[in-house]
C-alpha cells in the first residue's frame, strides 16, 4: 500500500471514530473517579444520607451523565463537579429512569432540589439551579431521607 492509500485509510478511520463518538459519547469515557457524598441536616448537623457517587468532572462525562446507566442502587448517584459556581440547567436526555437533582453551592449548601425528574424526549424540561456541584440520585431519594434546601453536603473524594 502506498503512502496516499495509508493517508486516505487513516482519514477514513478518523472520520468513522468521530461519527461513532458523536453518536455515542459514552464510548469516550474510560472510567470515573468516585466520591462519598454525605448530606447533613442544616439545623442539627445529623447525617441524613450518604451516597456513593461517580464523579462527572469533565465535559464529556457531564454531557453523558447518567444517560448510559440502566438504574441506580439505593445509595448510588452521580456528582457533577464544575469549575465555578453558576446558574445551571440539566435535562433528562436519553435517561432510562427518574431522578432527584440537587444543586449545591461552593460552601456545600443545597440550593435547589428537583424531585422526580422523569425521562422525556425533546423538547426537554430544563431543571435549573445555582451551584458548583450537582448531585443526581434515584427519584424519591430526597424525600426518603428528608433532604431539604439549606442542608449541608460534604464530599469525600476517593484517592
Amino acid at each position: 500500500m502506498n503512502r496516499r492509500h495509508l493517508v486516505a485509510a487513516a482519514g477514513l478511520l478518523l472520520a468513522v471514530l468521530i461519527v461513532v463518538a458523536w453518536a455515542n459519547p459514552a464510548l469516550l469515557i474510560v472510567g470515573y473517579e468516585e466520591a462519598t457524598v454525605t448530606v447533613a441536616d442544616d439545623e442539627s448537623g445529623a447525617t441524613l444520607a450518604s451516597v456513593d457517587a461517580r464523579v462527572a468532572d469533565g465535559p464529556v462525562k457531564q454531557y453523558v451523565g447518567l444517560s448510559a446507566t440502566e438504574s441506580l442502587a439505593p445509595d448510588e448517584g452521580m456528582l457533577f463537579v464544575h469549575d465555578e459556581p453558576a446558574e445551571r440547567a440539566y435535562v433528562m436526555r436519553e435517561m432510562a429512569f427518574a431522578i432527584d437533582i440537587l444543586f449545591v453551592d461552593a460552601d456545600g449548601e443545597v440550593t435547589e432540589i428537583h424531585r422526580g425528574a422523569a425521562p422525556e424526549g425533546p423538547p426537554y424540561t430544563r431543571y435549573e439551579g445555582e451551584g458548583l456541584y450537582v448531585l443526581e440520585v434515584r427519584a424519591g431519594y430526597a424525600d426518603e431521607h428528608g433532604i431539604e434546601v439549606g442542608d449541608e453536603v460534604r464530599i469525600e473524594r476517593a484517592d
